[in-house]
């Protein structure tokens, strides 16, 4: 098994050495090569990723291009591979984890797997709400009331809060693009990432696209990583885009009237918030009502 190892990094240098140490362990037993698509750092993330993996492919977008737009960039140049193993900076991998999840890839007919996730750990070791579910109108209502503790129904919760799940292998609708590994059949079935996404819903979008086209997602439980960085550390700018995106996503994939409701009830959710005094809901509601103005505008 040949695996494309893809990061982007911005601003990575921190937190880039932890992953770099853990990828012989983490991918061990398989061939695999690094590119690094780096989005114009400032800071010394290309010196470190050259200096820690000789060998390494370096693509320079050239400007802060946006999550998708720097994956499928290394894709594009990226030596010959059966699947893609995309990660973020500030993930380790455990020996072994990346084995665990090429098994998982493949088959046939509606078991086929295209996407294979595993079990993401915080820092201190608690287990990360990785899983979701397709965004609907139900769930974004039922979360707008509920919190995340709408997930516990899989039919009014996006989030899978069920710890068990992450436990046992099965599918899921997609998962957060932290890391994730794609088989090439998938990719080349499917096409390349979303660009319109600047940063967050192009996993959503890509994964539930596969899905259409007969690729499921899959959560591997045998493997494990850990991710330093998370949602708790969002900022206000970045959860507005992380909302507006929502709802681009939707109005994708479903009618304007349908997307007007689903509006409606994101922004339901997060003016409640806004109204109990939470900075993030308050960007997040001017960002709904006027998301041209978003700091992150969607990449070209």
């Amino acid at each position: 098994m040949r695996v494309a190892v893809v990061v982007v990094s911005y601003n990575s240098a921190a937190v880039l050495p932890g992953l770099l140490n853990s990828l012989d362990d983490g991918l061990r037993g398989l061939a695999w090569h690094l590119t690094v698509a780096d989005n114009a750092s400032a800071d010394d993330s290309v010196a470190v990723a050259r200096r820690m993996v000789p060998g390494c492919r370096i693509v320079q977008t050239g400007r802060n291009a946006g999550y998708a737009a720097a994956f499928n960039a290394a894709v594009q140049v990226a030596e010959p591979y059966d699947a893609v193993l995309l990660l973020n900076p500030d993930v380790r991998l455990s020996p072994g984890s990346v084995a665990a999840m090429t098994a998982r890839l493949g088959g046939d007919g509606p078991r086929r797997i295209g996407i294979a996730v595993p079990r993401i750990l915080d820092e201190q070791g608690g287990v990360a709400l990785s899983l979701r579910r397709e965004p609907t109108i139900a769930r974004a209502f039922g979360e707008a009331v509920l919190g995340q503790r709408a997930g516990r129904f899989a039919r009014l919760g996006e989030t899978v809060v069920d710890r068990e799940a992450y436990f046992r292998a099965g599918t899921v609708d997609w998962a957060t693009g932290a890391v994730m590994l794609i088989s090439r059949e998938c990719l080349e079935s499917c096409g390349l990432w979303e660009e319109r996404f600047f940063l967050y819903s192009e996993e959503t979008e890509f994964a539930l696209r596969a899905r259409d086209r007969g690729f499921g997602t899959a959560l591997v439980p045998g493997a494990e990583v850990v991710h330093i960085g998370g949602e708790s550390r969002v900022s206000p700018a970045l959860w507005s885009l992380l909302t507006v995106n929502r709802v681009r996503l939707f109005g994708m994939r479903h009618s304007r009237p349908a997307t007007a409701l689903f509006w409606s009830v994101v922004l339901l959710r997060e003016a409640s918030r806004a109204a109990l005094g939470h900075p993030r809901s308050r960007r997040a509601v001017a960002a709904l009502v006027r998301p041209k103005r978003l700091p992150f505008p969607p990449a070209s």
